[in-house]
């Protein structure tokens, strides 16, 4: 079992203050938005053997068990403590067939790997969980296109209404279709008026609009903003979840989260960014089918573990909360795992854990766990 010593990352939308909070630092002023905890080469935790890349690389079989076998010679899933202070980019992963083919057709043509248009950077696909420390704002799929036609034609805004006629007069996952992409293909000095108009209305009327209000607050004129009215808002609590499978649009807008994801870095972006936005790609991959957000709970098993289902195997995010005088509780795996401490103080073998702190465990090895706090397991389906 080795401690895990692990990079934060300084993106401009982090809180400046959620994860001190959580680690028991003093702010520095400076945005400090994710964590990670894995072996991605952009910032691989570090272990006393090296970092967690060069320990995994070393011995595959040994720290990954059956993983390595199903998965490859790499560890599948990326951990990490996202704290939003801003939203994020409104964005969809391809599922896994479609980034193989894209990452094989952007290699054929010689497309440079950091290339700023380059959608495709690895050949997996990126499902992503994220579970809430904190309230936790976020987007999650299409509204019903009625529902957003209603909320729209509200706000009074006349440039709006050919959008709320289209997602009135057609089928849902066409209505869906046309919306975007006339949002995305508008004129940009018309669509930035149109997002002028909508976000004034939205400051005023307030209510289920401040969402919005607050999103075209950080992106005065990005057609996102418009992009991001289709989409369901939810405020996760602590302790539920939300699951983003291929082809949903999503954006994280605040709070504190535990995040888990495919070790992929494939990214389509549909709006609220400065980064390029690739619309025929970005149309190819978008599931335009309308439900609600999906929230997530966990689903307690005998043993105390608390599982957050999902219908992917790259990783497996379940939590324990241990009680003050709990017997300690063995978390012994075949697969390899990491646990997280994210409140109280617990033990991991020799390994005190406060929150923030974590552990990697290599497959087989003993992981008991003792103490009073919440620890996050976060492991692979074999």
């Amino acid at each position: 079992m080795d401690r895990l010593d692990n990079t934060v990352r300084p993106y401009a939308w982090g809180s400046t203050t959620a994860l001190p909070a959580l680690l028991g630092t003093e702010p520095s002023g400076e945005p400090q938005a994710e964590m990670w905890m894995g072996a991605h080469p952009g910032a691989p935790s570090r272990t006393g053997r090296g970092t967690l890349v060069e320990v995994i690389d070393a011995d595959p079989e040994r720290e990954l068990g059956p993983a390595a076998a199903k998965f490859g010679p790499r560890l599948p899933f990326l951990l990490k403590l996202l704290a939003a202070g801003a939203p994020l980019s409104l964005q969809v992963h391809p599922d896994l067939e479609q980034a193989r083919a894209g990452y094989a057709d952007e290699e054929r043509r010689g497309i440079p790997a950091d290339a700023p248009h380059r959608n495709y950077k690895d050949a997996n696909h990126k499902p992503e969980l994220i579970c809430a420390l904190t309230e936790f704002d976020g987007l999650c799929g299409f509204r019903d296109p009625a529902a957003t036609a209603d909320l729209l034609a509200g706000l009074g805004v006349d440039s709006l209404k050919p959008y709320v006629d289209l997602l009135r007069a057609h089928p849902e996952d066409a209505a869906l279709r046309e919306v975007l992409t006339a949002v995305l293909t508008a004129d940009p000095d018309e669509m930035r008026h149109t997002v002028t108009e909508t976000a004034a209305a939205c400051a005023r009327l307030g209510g289920d609009y401040a969402p919005y209000a607050d999103i075209a607050h950080h992106y005065p004129g990005d057609p996102g903003v418009i992009a991001a009215l289709l989409l369901n808002h939810v405020r996760l609590q602590p302790g539920e979840a939300l699951f983003l499978g291929a082809g949903i649009p999503h954006a994280y807008l605040n709070g504190l989260g535990v995040e888990i994801m495919a070790n992929s870095d494939n990214v389509l972006r549909c709006g609220l960014t400065p980064k390029h936005v690739d619309v025929p790609e970005l149309l190819r991959v978008v599931r335009f089918e309308a439900g609600d957000a999906g929230v997530l709970r966990p689903e307690a098993t005998p043993d105390g573990e608390e599982v957050y289902a999902t219908p992917i195997d790259e990783f497996r995010l379940s939590r324990f909360v241990l009680p003050e005088g709990a017997a300690a509780h063995d978390l012994t795996l075949g697969t390899p795992q990491i646990l997280l401490c994210t409140g109280g103080t617990v033990r991991a073998g020799e390994h005190e854990l406060t929150p923030g702190q974590s552990v990697f465990v290599p497959a087989g090895e003993r992981a008991e766990v003792s103490g009073a706090g919440t620890v996050f397991r976060a492991t692979v389906v074999v």
